[in-house]
């Protein structure tokens, strides 16, 4: 894949602090550490995150290219596409990521809160995971 025609951001390196919250292979471009966390990370095709939980801040998701998902726990999956935007609220336990078929990207933004911290789950079923186009 060009990233250069992929994504408005660099791809940045493998994402493997986090890796183990992950099936599949991400990448992970700190955009930027200071008073907000903003993160572009891209997914290769399959990849996505384990269920998860942001407790007080909440998160924000720019869909940047690509096709992928968003779940939130007892509703069904989002497909997600450039332009799309995701305002997850705080202890909402939810999963995003790419479609089977296809690379997804998108900026992650960490909604400031005192106390705020992620709680990483189970992964997604992959029976479910394998039911989406």
């Amino acid at each position: 894949m060009d990233n250069e025609q992929f994504s408005i951001f660099p791809m940045g390196a493998k994402n493997d602090a986090f890796a183990r919250y992950f099936i599949g292979q991400s990448y992970l471009n700190m955009l930027s550490t200071d008073l907000v966390f903003i993160g572009n990370v891209t997914f290769e095709p399959g990849c996505r995150n384990n269920w998860h939980i942001h407790h007080k801040g909440g998160q924000i998701l720019l869909c940047t290219a690509g096709r992928g998902y968003y779940q939130e726990w007892g509703k069904d999956a989002q497909e997600l596409h450039q332009g799309d935007v995701v305002t997850i609220a705080p202890e909402v336990k939810h999963w995003h990521g790419a479609a089977k078929n296809s690379w997804f990207a998108h900026v992650a933004i960490e909604v400031p809160a005192e106390g705020a911290c992620n709680e990483w789950l189970e992964p997604v079923d992959i029976k479910e995971y394998n039911k989406l186009l």
